[in-house]
């Protein structure tokens, strides 16, 4: 009847619809070292704002180079006592008006051509890092968090391959929060949208919410 199927583990069809919402969200590429999964949550974030707060007057690291990178640091300048970024490249990815400020700031230190090795700490909480610098030294710092902003992936495999999407795999939508495939509607941080929060993700589920109604009431 031109709907859905909605396929599970063990189901190839496990649910029929006329339409359907996607709202998988995106998950934060890892570094995949030692002591990042071990700390995640006790002093290793993907979330700045989420997370910046809660290391007033500590000393942080920002590990990245590109705008998510260096929004991050701009915003622990404000809130920690000393930032560190780590790039792994000579020079950042991002806005120039970003790396302008951040390069800028006395506050924050870079280090460039920077990889990031191991996270550090005493078993409940992250305490330093170690990265290799481009000559394959390795050298530590001490630290109270960690940010890791070196991207996302969206979850967006579940989608038909002709759901139109950008070119990083994030769903292209309209307003009213419908994908290229008529009755399929995307929202949250699987989709192109430029911001990536709580907020605007709830939203964007209530507009394509309402926009499947009127989709399945025109039928």
């Amino acid at each position: 009847d031109g709907g859905f199927c909605v396929a599970t583990e063990g189901n190839a069809c496990a649910y029929e619809a006329k339409t359907v919402i996607v709202a998988t969200g995106a998950h934060p590429k890892e570094l995949n070292i030692p002591g990042e999964k071990e700390f995640r949550t006790k002093g290793v974030s993907y979330c700045t704002v989420c997370d910046g707060p809660i290391f007033s007057g500590k000393r942080t690291v920002t590990i990245g180079g590109g705008n998510s990178a260096l929004e991050s640091a701009l915003m622990l300048a404000d809130i920690a006592s000393e930032v560190t970024v780590i790039n792994k490249n000579a020079a950042f990815k991002g806005e120039a008006s970003l790396v302008e400020k951040v390069t800028k700031h006395s506050k924050i230190k870079v280090i460039y051509n920077a990889l990031t090795t191991e996270i550090l700490g005493d078993g409940s909480f992250a305490k330093g890092l170690k990265y290799a610098d481009s000559t394959g030294v390795e050298h530590t710092i001490e630290m109270d968090g960690a940010f890791i902003h070196i991207g996302q992936t969206p979850n967006s495999q579940i989608v038909p391959a002709d759901c139109q999407k950008d070119s990083f795999g994030y769903i292209a939508i309209g307003l009213d929060g419908a994908t290229s495939i008529p009755g399929l509607f995307a929202a949250g941080d699987v989709t192109h949208s430029a911001h990536k929060q709580i907020i605007i993700a709830a939203g964007q589920g209530a507009s394509a919410a309402l926009s499947a109604v009127q989709y399945i009431n025109r039928l």
